[in-house]
C-alpha cells in the first residue's frame, strides 16, 4: 500500500486486535531490497495510517533501519510501539506477501496493546538472520548480473525497468498475479513508444518482459501513463480512482497498477492497439450497427461510472463523475466497444468530499466540450448530480460526433470536432462561453440526418443531453436503455420511457 495518510478500521481476530489501513493507491516498491512499511500516529481523538516501501537502510521517523529490517521477516505487519515525543507513533514492517501493511496485527497482553518482541530476543535473531542475509546479498548479485545482461541483449530504452516485490497486487493484471503466486519476480516493463499523452503525463505503449524458460521474452503490451514527479499528486488521484475494485467494468479502462520508478511514476493500463475514437472517426465511416455499438458502450461506461449500485462484497459503490468526456479519452477495443479513459480530472461524489474541493472541479476539462454551467462556473456544488451532468452533455456531443461520420445521414463529410465552423483548433474558455452560453449553440444537426428512423431518435437524444438546463437531460442510465433499445429494435421510432 502506498498512501500518504489513510483512516484504518479495526476489529479483533483470534485473540488480536487487527486493523486495515484503507489506502486504495496500489504501488510496486522501487528496489528488491525495500520493505513495506505502516507508520500508525494517533494525534488528540484521531487515528492515521501512513503506508509506504522503504528502504531499510535509512531511518524512518526516528525508527533505526536494523530495527525496521528485524520487524521485516514476516509476512504479516505486527504494530510495535516506538519511543516519539508525544508518544503515539507505532510501526510495523513486512515483506514476501501482497499487500501485506494493509493488514495492521497488534498483540494482546493482559494491559492490552503491546509491542511485538522481546528485547531479550533481538540478539539471538540477529545472529540467526546472518546466514539468510549473505544468500539474499549472493542471490540479489546473481539476478541482477543476469538482468543488466538481459537488458543489453533486447536493448531496452527508457527508464530503467527493475523487478519489484509487490506490496500490494490486488489490481494488478492476471500475468503479474501469477509471477506473484508462483514466487517469480514481477515481470519487467519495457517502455517502446509514446502514443498519447497531455499536460500532466505520456502515455506508452510498453511490454511485459515476462521470461519463460528458455528465456524468451513474453509478448504482453500494456500502456503505461508515465506522470513527471512535479504530477505525482495526479499520479495518486488517478490511481486511487482507478485502483478502486468497483471501477472494474468493460467499458471503463482496465488498471493494471502502479509502480513508482526513480524520479517517474508510473500507472499500468490496458493497452487498446486501435487507438482513440477521434482519431479513429477521422479516418472511418460508420455503420449504422457499429454507432450503436460504440455509442452503447459510452453510455454504459459512464452510467457505471455515476452508480452507486452494491458491488460484492456489499459495500456501496462511490459514484465518480469523469469530469473530461471527450472522443479522445475513449479507446476502442477490438471487438468494436469502446472505453472510457483519462479520469485524471474525476471526482469521487461521497458524503465526506467537502465543498471546497467541489469548487475545484467546478470548471474543468477540454473547453470545447464543456457545458453551459461549467463554462459559466455556475454548477450547484450542493448537487453530486450537477457533476453528473456536466459529463452526460459531453458525451452528447461525441455522440454528435460518431453521427457526423455515419453512412445512413446521407453524404458523409470529412471529421470535424464539435463546433469546430465557429472556434479554432482549441478554443479558449471565454470563446466557448460567448459560442454556447451568449448564442446558445449547438452543433449543427441538418433534417436530412433524420431521415433514418433510428438515427432520428439517436439525435433526438443527443439534443435531450445538451439542453441548457442541466435538470432537463437524460440521465446516463437513460441514455444507455435507448441504446440498448436500438439494438433490439433499431429501426423502430419508439422512444424508450426514462
Amino acid at each position: 500500500m502506498w498512501c500518504d495518510a489513510s483512516s484504518p478500521t479495526c476489529g479483533d481476530r483470534r485473540g488480536h486486535r487487527v486493523c486495515f489501513s484503507n489506502c486504495s493507491l496500489s504501488s510496486f516498491c522501487s528496489s528488491p531490497h525495500d520493505i513495506c512499511v505502516a507508520l500508525w500516529r494517533e494525534t488528540n481523538a484521531s487515528v492515521s495510517v501512513r503506508t509506504m516501501c522503504h528502504n531499510p537502510a535509512l531511518p524512518l521517523e526516528g525508527v533505526g533501519g536494523a530495527e525496521l529490517l528485524l520487524n521485516s521477516t514476516s509476512h504479516e505487519c505486527h504494530m510495535t510501539g516506538v519511543t516519539s515525543t508525544d508518544g503515539s507513533l507505532k510501526v510495523c514492517a513486512c515483506r514476501g506477501q501482497h499487500e501485506c501493511n494493509d493488514k495492521l496485527v497488534f498483540r494482546r497482553r493482559a494491559n492490552g496493546l503491546s509491542s511485538v518482541r522481546d528485547k531479550d530476543v533481538i540478539p539471538v535473531v540477529l545472529v540467526s538472520l546472518v546466514p539468510a542475509v549473505l544468500v539474499l546479498v549472493i542471490v540479489f548479485a546473481i539476478y541482477g548480473a543476469r538482468t543488466r545482461r538481459r537488458r543489453r541483449e533486447n536493448g531496452a530504452s527508457g527508464p530503467t525497468a527493475l523487478h519489484r516485490p509487490d506490496c500490494t497486487g490486488k489490481n494488478t493484471a492476471e500475468l503479474l498475479k501469477t509471477a506473484a503466486r508462483s514466487g517469480a519476480p514481477v515481470p519487467t516493463v519495457r517502455l517502446e513508444a509514446v502514443v498519447g499523452g497531455g499536460g500532466s503525463a505520456q502515455v506508452w505503449r510498453a511490454r511485459l518482459l515476462d521470461e519463460g524458460p528458455d528465456g524468451a521474452d513474453g509478448d504482453s503490451v500494456v500502456a503505461v501513463k508515465v506522470f513527471p514527479a512535479a504530477q505525482v499528486a495526479s499520479w495518486r488521484h488517478e490511481g486511487a480512482i482507478l485502483g478502486d475494485g468497483g471501477m472494474r467494468h468493460r467499458n471503463v479502462i482496465q488498471f493494471l497498477g502502479a509502480q513508482v520508478r526513480g524520479g517517474a511514476y508510473w500507472l499500468l493500463l490496458a493497452y487498446h492497439r486501435l487507438g482513440n475514437l477521434q482519431d479513429f472517426l477521422r479516418a472511418n465511416v460508420l455503420d449504422w450497427k457499429r454507432l450503436v455499438t460504440m455509442a452503447t458502450g459510452l453510455a454504459r461506461g459512464l452510467a457505471h461510472l455515476h452508480s452507486d449500485a452494491l458491488r460484492p462484497p456489499g459495500a456501496p459503490k462511490v459514484p465518480v463523475a469523469h469530469g473530461d468526456v471527450k472522443s479522445s479519452n475513449v479507446l476502442l477495443k477490438d471487438d468494436g466497444d469502446v472505453t472510457l479513459c483519462d479520469l485524471g480530472l474525476a471526482v469521487r461524489l461521497h458524503a465526506g468530499l467537502a465543498a471546497t474541493d467541489l469548487a475545484q472541479r467546478r470548471q474543468v476539462g477540454t473547453a470545447r466540450y464543456m457545458s453551459p454551467e461549467a463554462l459559466e462556473s455556475r454548477v450547484n456544488l450542493k448537487d453530486d448530480e450537477s457533476f453528473k451532468q456536466m459529463d452526460v452533455y459531453s458525451m452528447a456531443l461525441v455522440f454528435w460526433e460518431m453521427a457526423s461520420r455515419c453512412r445512413v445521414i446521407g453524404e458523409v463529410a470529412g471529421y470535424s470536432p464539435p463546433f469546430s465552423g465557429a472556434v479554432g483548433e482549441r478554443p479558449r474558455v471565454d470563446v466557448m462561453r460567448d459560442l454556447v452560453i451568449g448564442d446558445r449553440r449547438r452543433p449543427d444537426i441538418p433534417r436530412r440526418w433524420t431521415r433514418h428512423r433510428g438515427m432520428s431518435v439517436y439525435c433526438e437524444t443527443v439534443a435531450e443531453c445538451w439542453d441548457h438546463d442541466p435538470e432537463a437531460r437524460l440521465t446516463a442510465h437513460c441514455v444507455l436503455e435507448r441504446m440498448l433499445a436500438f439494438g433490439r429494435r433499431q429501426q423502430e421510432e419508439e422512444v424508450p420511457p426514462c
